[in-house]
């Protein structure tokens, strides 16, 4: 089970049964990219092509709001489209005659080619897998093992299915015996899958094919002649806007016509929540989880082996996340309830009602992430510090032991068998590629069970955690990548990243182009931000809602101090956010222009008094608000980067990225904020926008289209800040 998805977070792979967090990147080194920073500003960047204006004047709730640019949020108009040309050729024009960017672009290609790898979804021998393997593979492939140490055989490649290299794997769940595996394709970045069921034996996919499943949650029959699943309505069947919600559970026999599967849960729901399922691994029981944004799960409960059984509350109207499923006869709930660093709670599935709850893994000083069911223990994944831990306990809450991680990093899941012996995890860290790794149960042996080829020297490297304090106060995590030895004189070129928000956390993780932003003498710095979810809950709220305002200032005192300890100064200092984090530096840099020399502002959410209008934003009103409420209207209005752009300021240099395609945040955010910038700044900084078709939010695409992009952003970013390489 994964937690309904944020406007961006990093990918996520279905896996084996875990009851998941609710919940969008030198001495030893190469000399040759070492190189001398620039000590006189870039000349004054051409003016980009002419925008038109128009007289468009909103009321909102007793509140005159201009929009001159009201018309470039049709994105399927010819003059829109006309003007996005304009806007890509300038763009192009300008990065494209950088020095050193073909130096730059092989690089980034090289690093971007070391490939991926995840921890496995065992079932029934079988080990299922996706890995991406080169610079030969635009997507990565869904393999299958047969034997802990088997080969790896293609199971699902997307590769071939689309001439550009968009089609890619979104979701997958192998059947409880390994013989069938439901899946889901989308091309073009729009995450809008189709549902396929392929045999693992043959490779051959069965007839049945359901449309509208994006972000499927998916449950297998234990027989493996159907499953529970989630989809979306039929274009058609509700009104347009509609079209995006309305997620309800429906059972599929195999061979059975899909538009006749019978309906099993969620019109009595609201519309905009999302509802995920589990059901346990005999069949009896089925689990749905009904989330309202992030903060709020309604959970019920329903037994399989009786007809017309009802769903019975678990968890009803509580202002708190409920998690979690049946396994061997147990209820496993994880929850925030009474606890913002969340517990593992147990109960009887026939009396699943808070009466019965009893507490297996109390709240402690850590943030308890997951909780999967693997080999009859309890493998805990937790955050202390921003940082993964592993503990295993027993099915009573016992602790039995901590798995020793390779270093302070990042676990991005733990998978197995709920009656098996042995469990896996996939680890990283700044400094260590992604590899895999086996436990097993009985021995506490544990080995790498996969890896990616990786011909980088990181031992130049040195990861620090540091704090600042934010304008309240409040006490602000941060992690810093740099050379060893780095000189604190006020000079380096710094990249300062942030997210803050949905609960999404940032850990430790191996970025591939960041190493060539490294290798070129860069800091970087990745903050802890109130939103994430680094320190519970409470550390979310905090940044929520009419709260935001925390999050740009947490992210603005990580700045300052960051020139305070002169790691660096404005002159040298850019910021980069995408999605969520995309409104960080949009905020950042109306409410501050003065802190940054350059700002990438990544598929970003801007116009905050219009956002709910668009794509499936409605589902994050409960995150952000709506500017349909008076109250919520004032603070979204008090921050809205848009609606802050100011006539003749200088602004910082500013690179806006979006994508066609993109089915989260719709790209008029971008193209309406360029626009606005490009008329408004006075610096003579370029302000450039790079809209990219056959893409979206990020989720898919290609290989070839991330090198590509990696290119235009830190090539940007080295020309701002006194990188480049001639």
């Amino acid at each position: 089970m994964s937690a309904p998805r944020p406007p961006h977070s990093r990918p996520i792979t279905t896996t084996a049964l875990i009851l998941a967090a609710a919940a969008a990147f030198l001495p030893a080194w190469p000399g040759a990219w070492i190189a001398a920073m620039e000590t006189t500003p870039p000349a004054a960047a051409p003016k980009p092509p002419a925008t038109r204006v128009d007289d468009t004047v909103d009321t909102v709730h007793g509140v005159r709001i201009p929009d001159p640019y009201r018309w470039l949020e049709d994105g399927g108009s010819a003059e829109v489209r006309a003007w996005t040309e304009e806007q890509n050729a300038h763009t192009r024009g300008l990065l494209d005659a950088r020095p050193g960017r073909a130096a730059l672009r092989d690089r980034l290609a090289s690093l971007m080619s070391i490939g991926t790898v995840a921890p496995p979804a065992v079932r029934g021998g079988l080990y299922f897998h996706m890995k991406r393997e080169g610079a030969g593979q635009n997507q990565p492939v869904l393999y299958v093992r047969k034997g802990v140490d088997g080969a790896d055989r293609p199971l699902v490649d997307p590769n071939p299915l689309s001439a550009d290299s968009t089609a890619t794997i979104d979701w997958w769940y192998p059947s409880r015996d390994g013989r069938l595996l439901a899946y889901g394709i989308s091309t073009a970045g729009d995450e809008k899958s189709v549902l396929k069921v392929r045999d693992v034996e043959t490779g051959k996919d069965l007839p049945d094919t359901i449309p509208h499943t994006r972000y499927c949650s998916l449950g297998w029959l234990p027989d493996g002649r159907g499953f529970y699943y989630t989809r979306y309505p039929v274009p058609g069947s509700v009104p347009a806007d509609q079209e995006n919600y309305n997620r309800h559970v429906y059972l599929h026999r195999l061979g059975a016509d899909p538009a006749q599967d019978a309906y099993v849960f969620g019109r009595e729901r609201k519309p905009d929540e999302i509802i995920q399922i589990d059901v346990s691994p005999d069949g009896r029981w089925l689990t749905t989880m009904s989330f309202a944004g992030w903060t709020k799960t309604d959970m019920h409960l329903r037994d399989l082996s009786k007809e017309g059984a009802p769903f019975v509350p678990v968890a009803e109207g509580l202002d708190a996340i409920f998690v979690g499923g049946v396994v061997d006869g147990v209820l496993y709930i994880r929850t925030n309830l009474e606890a913002p660093r969340y517990r593992l709670l147990g109960a009887s599935p026939e009396a699943p009602g808070r009466a019965g709850w009893k507490e297996l893994i109390a709240q402690s000083d850590v943030v308890l992430d997951d909780a999967a069911v693997i080999g009859k223990r309890i493998f805990a994944r937790s955050m202390r510090k921003a940082t993964s831990r592993i503990v295993v306990y027993r099915l009573d809450g016992k602790p039995l032991t901590e798995i020793r991680l390779p270093g302070p990093g990042t676990v991005d899941a733990v998978t197995g068998e709920h009656d098996g012996t042995e469990a896996f995890f996939g680890f990283s860290s700044y400094t260590m590629p992604p590899s895999v790794r086996r436990y097993v149960i009985v021995s506490g042996q544990v080995t790498v069970w996969d890896t990616v080829k990786a011909d980088v020297d990181l031992s130049g490297l040195e990861v620090k955690q540091t704090y600042c304090f934010s304008k309240d106060g409040t006490r602000v995590s941060m992690f810093i990548v740099a050379r060893k030895g780095l000189a604190l004189d006020g000079n380096a070129p710094t990249l300062l990243y942030g997210y803050g928000g949905f609960n999404v956390s940032q850990t430790p993780d191996f970025s591939r182009p960041l190493v060539a932003w490294l290798e070129r003498g860069g800091v970087y710095v990745e903050t802890n931000l109130r939103g994430g979810g680094e320190y519970g809950e409470s550390w979310h709220h905090a940044g929520m809602l009419d709260k935001k305002q925390n999050v740009f200032d947490d992210f603005a005192a990580a700045a300052e101090w960051l020139i305070k300890q002169k790691y660096t100064r404005p002159g040298r200092l850019a910021i980069y956010g995408g999605s969520n984090g995309g409104l960080l530096v949009g905020a950042a840099l109306t409410q501050r222009p003065d802190l940054y020399r350059a700002v990438v502002c990544a598929v970003p959410l801007l116009d905050m008094v219009r956002y709910h209008n668009f794509q499936i934003a409605r589902l994050w009103v409960p995150e952000y608000g709506s500017a349909e409420s008076p109250e919520q209207f004032k603070y979204l209005y008090a921050y809205s980067p848009y609606h802050h752009v100011t006539k003749g300021t200088a602004y910082p240099a500013v690179l806006l990225t979006a994508a066609e395609s993109d089915s989260r945040v719709d790209p008029m955010h971008a193209r309406k904020m360029a626009a606005l910038l490009q008329a408004s700044t006075s610096s003579g900084e370029p302000i450039l926008l790079r809209i990219e078709t056959r893409a979206g939010h990020g989720i898919g695409k290609p290989l070839s289209k991330q090198i590509d992009e990696a290119t235009d952003v830190y090539g940007f970013l080295a020309w701002q800040l006194g990188l480049e390489t001639p």
